[in-house]
Parts: C-alpha cells; structure tokens; sequence
C-alpha cells in the first residue's frame, strides 16, 4: 500500500483537511473527505504546459490534451467520454502555461471508474496513439484556434500581449494555443516523445475529494496506477527569470474590424506563491475588479468614456505573472483620452495607497472567489493539485485566503508605486477599420486566465 500522512485543519483553513501519499513509482495522491454530497471529483495534473515547449514545436502540450481523448490500450476511440457520461458523471482538461489537467466528477459509486480510466491513459496512451488519431485532433486545435484566436474580435490580443511582455526565447512567449505552422510541422513521433517524457506517474498530482473512503481509494489507486511506469527524462524547464520591470514601454498598434476602440496592457508583476503576488493582486482587485471598482467608477460610470474596463491578475509561478488591463471605448472616444484616465488613476493610487474600506471590499473579493472554488469537489481537487505541482505543497491550497487577509495596506500600496507604471507594460491599442467605424456595442474579450487554459473542445 502507498505511504502517507494526514493532516489536521489548520488554522485558516476552513476546518478543510487533506492527507499526502506518494506510490512507489512517484505519483503524488492527496485525498480530501466531504460527504456533503454523494459525488467525487478526480482531478489529475500533469507538470507540463507550453513553457515546456520549444521552438518550432509549440502546441504540443495542447493537442497532447486532446489526443488523451482519443482512446488508449484498454479504451477505444471516444469511449473515455461515453463511460464517463455514461454513469452520470462530468469530465474536461485543460492546458495551460505551467500544467495540463484532467478531470472527472462522477457519483461516489462510480469512483473507481474514473480511476482506471485515468489509469488506463496515463499507463498505455501510445497503445493507441495512431496517424488517423494525430491528424483528427490535429484539425480539431487548428479549428479551435479559427473560433477563439483568429475569428473572433480582439482574439488575438491575449498572444499578441504575450509576446511582446515576455521577449523572444522567453519559455512565456507563446501561448499554449500553439501556432498553426508548428501544429503542421508536428509529427506522430513528436507526439509520442512528448507523452514519453511528460505523461509519467513521478511528473503527476493525482487529487481526489468528495465523498470518499480513503482506504478503499488509495487502495483503487494502488490497482490501477502502482504498475505505470515513471520516467526519469524529463529536462528541467527553462529559466523564466526577468527583472522586476520591463524598463520602458512596449506597444503595439492594431487595426481591425472591431466593434470599437480597445486599450489593453500587460503589466510585469511578482511571481505566484510571494507576499507580493497577492498584494498585487488586492491592488488590481481595488483598481479594476467589477463595478465597484476605481476605474469602472473612472471610465464607464463618471466619464462615460468607455463601456467595459477591467484589471485583473494572471497568477504564474515560473515567471513573473501579468496584470492585465482591459478597457473598451464608448462611442468616439479616442484611445490617448482612456490612456491619460487610467495613468491618472493608477498614479493617484500609488501615492495614496487603498482606504480602509477598498482594503475590507477587495479581501472580501478575494476570499469570496477562495470560497468558491474550495466550495466544490472538483473545485477543491484542482486547488490541491495545483498547490501540489507548483509549490510542492498541497497542503498550502487550504490557507491560501489567510495569506491574502494578513496583507497590509502598505504593501499594497508598494506594489502599485514599483509596479504599476508606464514603463513596465506592453500596450495593446486596437482602432477599427473604416468598416468597422460606428459600429455599436463592444465584444468583450476572454479573461487572460481563462485565455491561458485551452480547453478540450470535445467536451462540450
């Protein structure tokens, strides 16, 4: 049977508690009892996203996400779906920057389903792993890339913004999404390579919360996954180190037929897992987080020189994360008249600092979302994986909210003056064509969180 250890609640935790084990072939496995409900969620996070990549093979860690899809030595075809729906449960996978996951949630009963199945493709994938497979999957990602990236209002802002905030080489320059000459160029062998080095038992978190009895899961655990074999060949990922600030402004102009004038910026900010992540991310929440917010209030409510203004924080642990800034014009307002706006702004707060009640509102926020996603099974099964893969610590997702309470105004304020700047962003300015001119209402764009997870498509 797998070692292990339980853990009691800690303080700040919520009374949440979580036991660690780890298989003799290095899978990591953390179990979490809530019988609240007669469901369990599995959620299983390999530690491979696109900084994993290399140049001319971008897309890979993605399309990998779909091909796990496509049937393995003991599943055929789109049987992984069908058995899963089948007995009434939910399943996706997602990819991002730093990791791939997959996920189930199914009725307690059928626990031991999702298990071998995870099993079964993390074990015997390659026995399936075909040309017909590769190409399927293949147009399938270059189909998702027409609808989300190529197709859509403003959908490449997310790449475009990628590149030009982290600097050619930087393992951050492309996004998980891949680029359609690289998804051609890659071949079957490229794939089965991929699967070799990453998809292994010691390069996995394997977290299961719900409805559960421990013994009988590591013991389903055991059966299923203990004969996998793991890989000891996996390099090291490459250095996403950069200084604190860009050191000058970065900016791009683009026209095209949108439906109005946008101003987005990436902001470099502190790493994930720092003091200074999350009194950033306090920050971002008081200046651009909903309708209470500074620059709502600023931009759409008092000027009414935009129809949508947004600040948000996407949280990354090998590199420095990005603030990102989205702001939609209204009517005929010209992009140098927002621009001055949010400067304004963002100045004011970085020599005033937030009041009391900012501080109190954007904690509230914060913890709300805490909340909500430790709230579910699979919403919890996620957060101890990804605690788990990133910061070695699962235990870390159960006291996340305490971290972000016990900041103080000032560091708040610190952040904004050393972070928040003219010179530490790359600006992306969208202006109509003539086509376009006119044209009411304004498309919103995908939040850079949810544009950094690719999703399986099929799933839906």
């Amino acid at each position: 049977m797998p070692m292990g250890h339980t853990a009691t609640a800690e303080a700040g935790s919520g009374g949440l508690t979580a036991t660690e084990h780890r298989l003799a072939n290095g899978l990591r496995v953390v179990l979490s009892e809530d019988h609240l409900t007669p469901v369990a969620a599995v959620c299983l996070w390999y530690d491979v996203g696109s900084r994993h990549e290399v140049k001319g093979r971008t897309g890979l860690a993605h399309l990998f996400e779909h091909l796990m899809f496509q049937g393995s030595g003991q599943v055929k075809g789109n049987g992984h779906f069908e058995l899963v729906q089948g007995a009434g449960g939910s399943l996706n996978g997602t990819t991002s920057f730093e990791r791939t996951n997959y996920f189930e949630t199914m009725p307690t009963h059928q626990l031991e389903l999702a298990l071998w199945l995870e099993a079964d493709r993390m074990g015997s994938l390659l026995a399936a792993l075909d040309d017909e497979s590769m190409e399927n999957q293949r147009d399938v990602v270059k189909n998702e890339r027409r609808q989300r990236y190529d197709n859509v209002p403003y959908g490449t802002a997310f790449e475009r913004l990628t590149a030009l905030a982290y600097p050619e080489g930087h393992p951050y320059h492309h996004t998980p999404i891949g680029s359609m000459a690289d998804l051609d160029a890659a071949t079957l062998e490229d794939a089965r390579a991929f699967f070799r080095t990453y998809y292994a038992p010691n390069n996995a978190v394997l977290s299961v919360v719900g409805d559960i009895d421990p013994e009988q899961t590591l013991a389903w655990v055991e059966k299923y996954f203990g004969s996998v074999a793991g890989h000891d060949g996996k390099p090291a990922p490459r250095d996403g180190a950069l200084p604190d600030t860009m050191g000058g402004e970065l900016r791009e102009v683009i026209e095209e037929d949108v439906p109005s004038r946008a101003l987005m910026a990436a902001y470099r900010l502190p790493e994930d897992g720092t003091r200074a992540s999350d009194a950033a991310d306090l920050a971002l929440t008081v200046l651009g987080g909903g309708e209470s917010s500074r620059l709502y209030n600023r931009l759409v409510r008092r000027d009414r020189s935009a129809v949508a203004a947004g600040f948000g924080l996407l949280r990354l642990a090998g590199a420095p994360s990005l603030g990102w800034l989205d702001v939609k014009t209204s009517g005929d307002v010209r992009i140098p008249v927002i621009e001055a706006a949010v400067d304004e702004e963002l100045a004011r707060f970085a020599e005033e600092g937030p009041t009391a009640e900012e501080m109190e509102r954007a904690q509230a926020q914060l913890e709300r979302e805490w909340l909500d996603r430790l709230g579910t099974v699979a919403g919890r099964a996620d957060e101890l994986c990804r605690y788990a893969v990133l910061f070695g610590d699962p235990q870390l997702a159960l006291t996340a909210v305490q971290r972000v309470l016990d900041i103080t105004p000032e560091e708040v304020q610190e952040v904004a003056k050393s972070r928040l700047r003219p010179d530490n962003r790359a600006v992306l300015v969208y202006e109509p064509t003539e086509s376009a001119e006119g044209t009411e209402g304004a498309e919103g764009t995908q939040s850079a969180a949810d544009t950094a997870d690719e999703d399986e498509e099929a799933a839906k």
